[in-house]
């Protein structure tokens, strides 16, 4: 009997698109959304699709290289049954440590295309039940009265909490930050530093937006990355929850978080981690009083989903980052998974993820290279 879960066919195409305007964080820009697509066919016709969404300025990763690595993954999947998508996921986390969003991609097409041969939706790898999960929205940097007509739209639309970007100038943020709690006083503030403060310049805007009253509900990776001393004593002294996430690169970091107390909340971004690991990650938190938000890099509405659907199915995860399809100008994905007000309601999805490409902004791009690694081949690290 044929095996209907072999993969017949596996391609990779660069994905890119237009943004409403540029992402702008601490680190660096989104200028536009530059990632690169995964597909697989299997034997019965049936087609699973990843996304990987490279952030040169935060982790390194570059499309080209993606690119490069995926088409090589590509040519060595084929004829590997999608049941063996654990085997696979740990190959590729090894092949593919220095590009971690291509690994990522590879396990998000195998879980699309298997669920769908399941007929299940894909949430139900993680869970029984989708959780309705609710997305913030970001306000990029730029001046106070920017952030002021952002946060009056972001309100407008019924998205319930901000996620206000910070860049390290106390006064520019306490300002930009005010006149978004100001354009709508009801609506709680997350802040995202991106590494941006030392310790101490951070406990002082946070006092001085304390003392206007500002709802502070959450202060995500407030100081550099390797400051894990300055990230506890940010933790204990400030009085808001403080999310840990440039300073996560793996399940090693989780550990030294909840051994060391270094922060109440982690931030899981499957593009950094994976699906897999991504949902041990999560549970173990959980099971240590570790809050949790699922976020991401610049990710169309299929990557965005895909998380979502791994958040919904664990539960406990505290906040929602999943925002960026609201940046993206181009209609490039189908599915209705994501309301204009951020909600993500997965319970009508019969099968896989519930998006899927359309055919603008792909474009179809030859050249491949492997190599082996244990026991199933896989792309090599790339030299790109």
């Amino acid at each position: 009997m044929k095996n209907e879960t072999l993969i017949k066919k596996a391609r990779a195409s660069l994905l890119n698109a237009r943004l409403n305007q540029p992402f702008k964080i601490a680190t660096g820009a989104h200028n536009s959304l530059e990632n690169v697509l995964f597909e697989i066919e299997l034997a019965d016709g049936t087609r699973g699709f990843g996304e990987a969404a490279p952030a040169s300025h935060i982790t390194g990763e570059t499309q080209k290289k993606t690119l490069a690595n995926l088409q090589g993954t590509a040519k060595m999947l084929e004829g590997l049954s999608a049941c063996d998508y654990l085997e696979i996921s740990r190959a590729c986390a090894t092949g593919l440590s220095d590009n971690r969003c291509a690994a990522t991609a590879v396990e998000a097409a195998l879980l699309d295309a298997l669920s769908k041969h399941l007929k299940m939706p894909m949430y139900k790898f993680f869970g029984p039940k989708p959780r309705i999960l609710a997305t913030d929205m970001t306000i990029v940097l730029g001046t106070a009265e920017e952030a002021e007509i952002c946060g009056r739209a972001i309100a407008k639309r019924g998205i319930k909490s901000f996620k206000i970007k910070l860049n390290g100038d106390i006064s520019l943020d306490f300002a930009r930050t005010l006149a978004v709690a100001e354009s709508a006083p009801r609506n709680p503030v997350r802040l995202d530093a991106n590494q941006a403060y030392p310790p101490a310049k951070m406990m002082e805007l946070v006092r001085e937006l304390k003392k206007a009253k500002v709802q502070l509900e959450l202060i995500e990776q407030p100081v550099p990355k390797d400051d894990w001393e300055g990230l506890r004593e940010v933790s204990r002294k400030c009085g808001v929850c403080v999310c840990a996430d440039e300073a996560l690169a793996g399940m090693e970091d989780i550990v030294r978080l909840i051994k060391g107390g270094y922060a109440q909340a982690a931030n899981i971004k499957t593009a950094k981690f994976g699906f897999i690991l991504g949902a041990e990650m999560a549970r173990l938190c959980v099971s240590n009083g570790i809050k949790l938000m699922i976020g991401g890099m610049m990710e169309s509405l299929l990557a965005m989903t895909a998380s979502a659907h791994l958040a919904a199915g664990v539960g406990g995860f505290d906040f929602v980052d999943l925002d960026t399809p609201f940046f993206i100008k181009d209609n490039i994905m189908r599915g209705g998974v994501l309301s204009n007000s951020g909600v993500y309601d997965l319970s009508k999805v019969k099968s896989g993820l519930g998006v899927t490409p359309c055919n603008y902004g792909i474009k179809k791009t030859p050249g491949a290279f492997a190599g082996t690694v244990h026991g199933v081949q896989m792309a090599k690290k790339s030299r790109i």
